[in-house]
């Protein structure tokens, strides 16, 4: 019932620009709990000077009534003409609460008071906007399993000026937030490169102990080996070389891993990607109908954990491999 009746509400839909502009005719209003006290205030004022025939009662409830209307008036005008424009923030793993960067621009001379967004996790507060102004709240949304998180609309509200009213908006957007699978405690180790096996000694390989030089900047590479000095004498981008490990070649492959069901085997190879990556390893990945050759860098693990989470063959197509798991649990009954 609840989708429904949200269904039957106006929404106000994206423009050519990415935002959306609130018109007159997608703004609700109604009183709020103190409203409602204050017209039942103002209706018994105005029965018993009629009663009593108390000119100076009935021209201080003409007065309030008058002010409540006001307020009614400026509560639906805070909202009217306000741009709404959303954007999504970095992938995450499936159980982080998901970022959204929602911009709120002031587009007409006027200021405007209390807004308020709604549908958070954590509730955000009360932001004012200048003339000519915007500004960007971070709205947090659950995350419950891997894929495209969108964000099909954002609820904006307001009690300006005297909380007697709550005026509210749906703006449409089209932010989509990556997030990554859960990654398992634990998983078997890859399987090495049988082509290639064990390599010599790596030279300029990042993650070991003996310093080889600068070299110039590669995308991909670790933030941690940048020469931030070096950036800041304007030097430029300079990584810092190492060398003197041994190189392993590995391969996450999808028919190495046994497990339950397909989250959990997803689970697993995240897992394994985690490990490979902050072992600096060269990896590849061997999914059905998909392989990623040997790499390694930032760049190279997340997009392996983006073929991850958009993984999908039609075994995912049930709504119970798609709902969370007790990974600890499952990882022992794959390793049994």
């Amino acid at each position: 019932m609840r989708r429904r009746l949200q269904a039957l509400l106006r929404h106000e839909p994206v423009g050519t620009d990415g935002s959306a502009r609130i018109a007159a005719r997608r703004i609700y209003i109604l009183p709020t709990p103190t409203g409602l006290w204050y017209g039942g205030a103002v209706f018994f004022m105005l029965l018993g000077s009629l009663n009593y025939q108390n000119n100076l009662g009935l021209l201080f409830a003409f007065f309030l009534a008058a002010t409540g209307l006001v307020a009614m008036h400026h509560c639906w005008f805070n909202l009217l003409g306000l741009a709404i424009g959303a954007r999504p923030g970095p992938a995450v793993f499936a159980g982080s609460p998901a970022q959204f960067e929602v911009t709120l621009r002031n587009e007409r001379a006027g200021p405007r008071f209390d807004l308020r967004l709604v549908g958070g996790l954590d509730p955000v507060a009360p932001v004012f906007l200048g003339a000519r102004e915007q500004l960007v709240v971070v709205l947090g949304v659950p995350t419950r399993r891997r894929g495209l998180l969108p964000l099909p609309e954002v609820q904006v509200e307001t009690r300006h000026p005297m909380h007697l009213f709550r005026a509210w908006c749906f703006a449409q957007t089209e932010a989509s937030c990556l997030v990554y699978p859960y990654p398992a405690p634990a998983a078997p180790p890859p399987a090495p490169d049988p082509g290639r096996g064990r390599r010599p000694a790596l030279r300029g390989g990042e993650g070991s102990d003996e310093y080889l030089g600068p070299r110039a900047y590669r995308y991909g590479d670790s933030p941690r080996h940048v020469d931030w000095k070096a950036l800041a004498r304007e030097r430029g981008l300079i990584v810092k070389q190492f060398g003197g490990d041994e190189g392993l070649d590995v391969w996450i492959d999808w028919a190495r891993v046994a497990a339950p069901g397909l989250e959990d085997r997803i689970s697993l190879l995240t897992r394994q990607v985690l490990d490979a990556a902050r072992s600096n390893l060269r990896f590849g990945m061997r999914l059905p109908g998909v392989q990623i050759g040997l790499d390694r860098g930032q760049a190279h693990r997340e997009r392996c954990l983006r073929t991850l989470a958009l993984f999908d063959q039609g075994l995912a197509g049930h709504e119970e491999d798609r709902r969370p798991m007790n990974l600890a649990m499952n990882h022992g009954q794959a390793q049994a």
